[in-house]
C-alpha cells in the first residue's frame, strides 16, 4: 500500500479494511506492506511511479503485476483486489 500522511482515503481504508484484511484469504495471498509515496522502496520495480494514495500494488519477484489506484469504498475494494489476485494466481510476493 502506497500511502502518505494526511490522505483521507488512506484513513478510510484503515478504519474500514485494515483490521480485517490480514484475516482474509486476500490478505493471506497478498500480505500488506505499507510504503510512503515520497520514499518508495528500491526493491520494487513499478510500471509507473505511483501518484495517488492509496495505491495497492501487487508485486512478484520485485516486479509490479497490477495495481488499484485510490480507495473506492469497502465493497468495491474487495471486488477489485480479488479480481487483481485472480488475474495473477501464481504471484507469491506481497502486495503493497
Amino acid at each position: 500500500m502506497v500511502e502518505q500522511d494526511g490522505c483521507h482515503w488512506c484513513e478510510m481504508w484503515d478504519s474500514e479494511i485494515s483490521h480485517i484484511y490480514p484475516k482474509t484469504e486476500e490478505g493471506r495471498r497478498a500480505p500488506l506492506r505499507r510504503v510512503e509515496l515520497r520514499d518508495l522502496p528500491d526493491d520494487i520495480t513499478f510500471k509507473t511511479r505511483p501518484v495517488f494514495t492509496p495505491t495497492f500494488v501487487l508485486v512478484d519477484a520485485g516486479q509490479e503485476l497490477g495495481r488499484i489506484e485510490g480507495y473506492p469504498g469497502e465493497e468495491f475494494f474487495w471486488f477489485l483486489i480479488l479480481e487483481m489476485l485472480n488475474s495473477h494466481p501464481d504471484a507469491t510476493v506481497p502486495q503493497l
